[in-house]
C-alpha cells in the first residue's frame, strides 16, 4: 500500500468539478454565459420595476423594499457565474482566434458591469477574480464605467477580426454578427446619456458620435433580446415570469395599480398585451380587497389612483403595499402575452392555468429598436444632439407599438388575437395613431423642456415593461416620469439611490463595509434628494 499511495501524485489544490483553461469547451462556456446573463437581466432588474411602479414592492417602507439578503443571488450570478465564465473565455477564444466569442463575451461582461454598477456604485472589479484574493476591494463605479466603455470597444473589434468561426449556439441574434455590433453601441449610448450629468460635453460628443456611425439597434430584427421557450421541464425554459405566475393556484406578482391605471386611461394599445385580467370586474369583497373600504390617503393626490384602477378587473396593488394575501390568486391582474409569453386580454376573464397563451415562450427586453429613440430623445432635448426630440419621440413610441405588435402576431396566440380585434371592430394602426397623436400633442403644449422631458420620460417608462433596469435609471437620471403614485405610508423614508451590499459580500471580505442606507446616489447621479418620491 505504501508503494501505490507514493507513486500516485496527488495535487490536492485542483478541483475537478472546476472550469480551468485545460478542460474548457469554449462553445459550451458561451452559451452558459449567454444564458446567466438572462437570468442576472431578470434579477437586477426585479427592484427597479418595483421601485419605479411597474410592479408591487411587497414593503412598506423603502428600507425594506430591497434586503441585503435577497441580492445574494443576483451577486453569485454576476461573480462566481458570468464574470468568472468570461475571464475564462476571453484569453482562449483569442489565442484560438475565436474573435466571435470573445466578443460576445466582452458584450455580457460590460452589461453586467454597467447594471452592478446602476444598482450597487461601487463594486468589486479589479480584484474580485483573483483566486489567491478572498477579500477584493471596491473599484470606483465611473472606474468601472470606463472599463465597460474599453470592453465594448475591444468586443466590436473582435466582431471585425476574422474568426475561425461563429458561437455554436447564438440565443441572442443567430449568428448575425451586425447586431451584436449593434448591441455594443447601443450599451455604449446607455453609458454616455448615464453620464451626461456629470460629463455633458463628453456625453454629448459620444452620442453624436455614435449617431454618426449609423450601427445602433434601429429595427425589430436587431433587438436585443432573451428568448424563452416555452418546456415546463427538462429543462424549464419558460419566462420567469410566468412560470411564477401561471399554475393551477395562480399567484405571483402584483401589478402596479397605478401603471395599469394610467395605460388604461390612455387607451394604450398595448395594455391587453402586458397584462391579463382574470376577472373583468372589479371584486366589492373586503376579504378579497381590503382596500375598498379605506378612504384614499390624505398624503395622494386627486390624480392618484388608489386601491383599484379601473371598474374593469385591473387589479394589483398600490405603491409600497404590504398587505397580506387574500385568496386572491386566480383573480389578480397577471403578467399577459408581453414579454412574459402569457396570455392575450381578449375579455374573456378566465383564470390563469399551467399551460395557458404563449405557454411561457417569452422575451426578456434587454435593449430594443425604440429605446434607443427614446433615449436619442432625451439626448436631443437635453444635450443638443443631433436629431430632432419631437421626431424622436414619434419614432420611439411608434417602434415601441411595433415590437410589441410583432411579438404578438408571432406568439401562439396570434389566431385568438386576430379574432377579437375583428369581432370588436379593433384596427391596431389607428389604435396606434390615436395615441400618437395624442402624445404629441401633449408634447407640443408642454412650455418648457423639463415639461417636455416628462412627457418623453412617460412614454420611455411605458415602453420599458419588463425592464426594470432602465426604468430605474431613467428615474434617477431625470426624476421623471413626475408625480408617481406615492406610497402607501405617509411616512415610507428616502427614495432608493442605490442597494444595500449583498449578504454573501459583506459577511465573508473583511475589506467590505455595509452603507449606513440605501440614499447614497451612484457617480452618475447628482440629482437632488427631493426629485424623489
Amino acid at each position: 500500500m505504501s508503494i501505490v499511495i507514493s507513486s500516485c501524485k496527488l495535487d490536492l489544490l485542483d478541483n475537478p468539478n472546476a472550469v480551468t483553461t485545460n478542460n474548457t469547451d469554449i462553445n459550451y462556456l458561451a452559451s452558459q454565459i449567454q444564458v446567466s446573463y438572462a437570468t442576472h437581466f431578470n434579477q437586477v432588474g426585479d427592484p427597479g420595476m418595483r421601485l419605479t411602479r411597474m410592479l408591487n414592492a411587497g414593503a412598506a417602507i423603502y428600507d425594506n423594499a430591497v434586503t441585503p439578503g435577497g441580492l445574494d443571488g443576483t451577486w453569485t450570478t454576476a461573480y462566481a457565474g458570468i464574470l468568472n465564465d468570461v475571464k475564462t473565455l476571453i484569453p482562449l477564444a483569442e489565442q484560438g482566434e475565436f474573435f466571435i466569442h470573445a466578443g460576445v463575451a466582452r458584450v455580457v461582461r460590460a452589461s453586467v458591469l454597467m447594471n452592478f454598477v446602476d444598482i450597487f456604485g461601487d463594486v468589486p472589479y479589479t480584484e474580485a477574480l483573483d483566486p489567491s484574493n478572498f477579500n477584493p476591494k471596491v473599484d470606483g463605479g465611473a472606474t468601472i464605467y470606463t472599463v465597460a466603455l474599453a470592453d465594448l470597444d475591444k468586443a466590436i473589434e473582435n466582431f471585425n477580426a476574422k474568426s475561425k468561426s461563429g458561437l455554436t449556439v447564438d440565443l441572442y441574434y443567430g449568428g448575425t454578427i451586425d447586431n451584436w455590433i449593434r448591441a455594443a453601441n447601443t450599451l455604449k449610448l446607455k453609458i454616455y446619456l448615464n453620464r451626461k450629468l456629470i460629463d455633458a460635453a463628453g456625453s454629448r460628443t459620444g452620442i453624436n458620435t455614435l449617431i454618426a456611425g449609423n450601427k445602433l439597434i434601429s429595427t425589430t430584427t436587431q433587438n436585443f433580446t432573451f428568448k424563452y421557450g416555452s418546456n415546463q421541464v427538462n429543462p424549464d425554459n419558460r419566462h420567469p415570469r410566468y412560470a411564477g405566475q401561471y399554475s393551477p393556484t395562480g399567484g405571483g406578482d402584483y401589478q402596479s395599480n397605478a401603471y395599469m391605471g394610467l395605460m388604461y386611461d390612455k387607451k394604450d394599445p398595448r395594455i391587453r398585451a402586458y397584462f391579463y385580467r382574470q376577472v373583468t370586474v372589479n371584486s366589492k369583497d373586503v376579504n378579497e380587497i381590503r382596500c375598498i373600504t379605506n378612504q384614499k390617503p390624505n398624503h395622494y393626490a386627486a390624480t392618484d389612483y388608489y386601491c383599484l384602477p379601473t371598474n374593469v378587473g385591473y387589479w394589483g396593488r398600490d405603491h409600497l403595499s404590504n398587505e397580506g394575501i387574500p385568496p386572491d390568486g386566480l383573480k389578480r391582474t397577471a403578467w399577459g402575452l408581453y414579454p412574459a409569453g402569457g396570455l392575450y386580454d381578449n375579455d374573456a376573464g378566465r383564470p390563469v392555468a399551467l399551460v395557458a397563451g404563449a405557454a411561457g415562450a417569452g422575451i426578456q427586453p434587454m435593449l430594443m429598436s425604440s429605446f434607443t429613440d427614446f433615449m436619442l430623445a432625451e439626448a436631443a432635448l437635453t444635450l443638443g444632439t443631433n436629431g430632432e426630440p419631437r421626431t424622436l419621440l414619434e419614432s420611439a413610441i411608434r417602434k415601441s407599438m411595433a415590437d410589441v405588435r410583432a411579438f404578438m402576431l408571432a406568439s401562439a396566440e396570434s389566431s385568438k388575437i386576430t379574432a377579437f380585434e375583428t369581432s370588436n371592430n379593433i384596427v391596431w394602426a389607428d389604435q396606434v395613431n390615436s395615441y400618437v397623436q395624442a402624445v404629441l400633442t401633449a408634447y407640443d403644449a408642454a412650455a418648457s423642456t423639463s415639461a417636455k422631458l416628462n412627457v418623453i420620460a412617460t412614454e420611455y417608462w411605458f415602453a420599458l415593461y419588463g425592464n426594470g433596469i432602465e426604468a430605474y435609471n431613467l428615474y434617477r437620471r431625470t426624476g421623471m416620469p413626475l408625480n408617481l403614485q406615492p406610497a402607501l405610508d405617509p411616512n415610507p423614508g428616502s427614495f432608493i439611490r442605490s442597494f444595500y451590499y449583498p449578504t454573501a459580500f459583506v459577511s465573508r471580505n473583511v475589506n467590505a463595509k455595509q452603507k449606513a442606507n440605501m440614499t447614497t446616489p451612484v457617480f452618475w447621479d447628482n440629482n437632488p434628494a427631493s426629485l424623489f418620491k
